[in-house]
């Protein structure tokens, strides 16, 4: 075993960009009061939150009023999605999404299926886990669709989204999830709602990006007033943190991103050459820090914990559901093998010599488990 372990789940969290960490620890002195509040404590807050809103909107280029915040990604796309429902006219109640959104998409569809009494329409992938645009359109064209949502790109093969190919319905809100895009590629231009967790920028756990653009009809589908950042006050001094931290992240983009690329390049490299192992996703059109690849009879449980006893921290299972082990539907509706996977996200400081590390055990790990069930 490894004298420390090497963090290879970043997806899962990472310790705060250090921009991040100086920011939320100064705020707290000054920030921590409801910003809604009218004394001088509740004025200071807001003008701070007012600050991180317009350091967000000035580095994704948006105006400021297009950007809220939610306590979690998770409810920024449930909030995202049906405050666009209810803000359409007339009978227009169903969703229209990729077959691999992640599950705060396909469980907040199925639910507002549920309670309207309609249906959701589930668009599939091929086998580099990419929806047909085409197909997609087709589907948004149905008869009762009101709302649609594409992630930019996969969560757990990386494989990007066709977002600005859609030729959709005019008028007809899209919400895209870019939790694995923002803070490396360009913010897609189509788009009436844009969600993001701010730990997936090295931000804090408590904090998330719901921009909605200007002029969009979206209303709170939820009880209380229309205030975009929800009924709660919000954490400002996570808020602050997370605009310090989107914008380090930008600075070094380009360095982060090249290495990552590289850096994952390796590891499907050395995982193609093993036996019986599939790696998946666009191998190029790709987010540059996200893979995963199947290993034939070998749990994936067993995956994480052997790899873990050498000192490395990977995923398995559902990227949504990973506490679980829960089988990924992703992977099932790319047809491929759904048990015995390894995931992997790149955190922002890791080093080439422990991805070669990890290179050299994976081998090693496969035999000893493969061996075990021979016996």
């Amino acid at each position: 075993m490894t004298n420390a372990a090497t963090l290879l789940d970043a997806a899962s969290g990472e310790p705060l960009h250090p921009a991040a960490r100086e920011t939320f620890a100064a705020a707290l002195d000054q920030g921590w009061s409801d910003p809604r509040r009218l004394h001088r404590e509740g004025r200071r807050a807001r003008l701070l939150l007012d600050n991180a809103r317009a350091v967000v909107a000035e580095c994704l280029e948006l105006r400021d009023d297009e950007v809220a915040f939610a306590p979690t990604g998770t409810e920024a796309v449930q909030r995202g999605l049906l405050g666009l429902l209810e803000g359409r006219p007339g009978a227009a109640r169903e969703m229209v999404h990729g077959a691999v959104e992640h599950s705060a998409v396909l469980h907040t569809a199925a639910w507002s299926a549920r309670r309207e009494g309609t249906r959701h329409h589930s668009v599939p992938v091929d086998a580099l886990g990419r929806v047909d645009a085409a197909a997609f359109c087709e589907a948004a064209r149905s008869p009762g669709v009101g709302v649609a949502a594409l992630q930019s790109a996969n969560h757990e093969v990386g494989t990007r989204q066709p977002v600005d190919d859609l030729d959709l319905p005019a008028g007809l809100p899209l919400l895209v999830d870019a939790t694995n895009t923002i803070g490396r590629d360009p913010l897609p231009r189509q788009w009436a709602v844009l969600t993001a967790p701010a730990r997936a920028w090295g931000g804090p756990a408590g904090v998330a990006l719901m921009a909605v653009r200007r002029r969009v009809r979206w209303s709170n589908p939820w009880p209380g007033d229309d205030e975009r950042d929800g009924p709660g006050p919000v954490d400002v001094p996570a808020a602050l943190a997370a605009a310090a931290a989107l914008r380090a992240t930008l600075e070094e983009q380009p360095e982060r991103d090249a290495r990552h690329r590289r850096l994952v390049d390796r590891v499907r490299a050395a995982a193609a050459t093993l036996p019986d192992v599939d790696v998946v996703g666009d191998p190029v059109d790709r987010a540059p820090h996200l893979l995963t690849f199947s290993c034939l009879y070998v749990d994936g449980e067993a995956l994480v914990h052997a790899l873990d006893r050498r000192g490395f921290a990977v995923a398995s299972g559902s990227a949504c559901t990973s506490s679980t082990l829960e089988p990924s539907h992703v992977l099932s509706a790319m047809g491929a093998l759904t048990h015995g996977n390894v995931r992997i996200s790149l955190p922002r400081e890791v080093r080439e010599e422990q991805v070669e590390a990890f290179c050299a055990a994976l081998p090693e790990v496969l035999v000893e488990l493969r061996a075990g069930l021979e016996l």
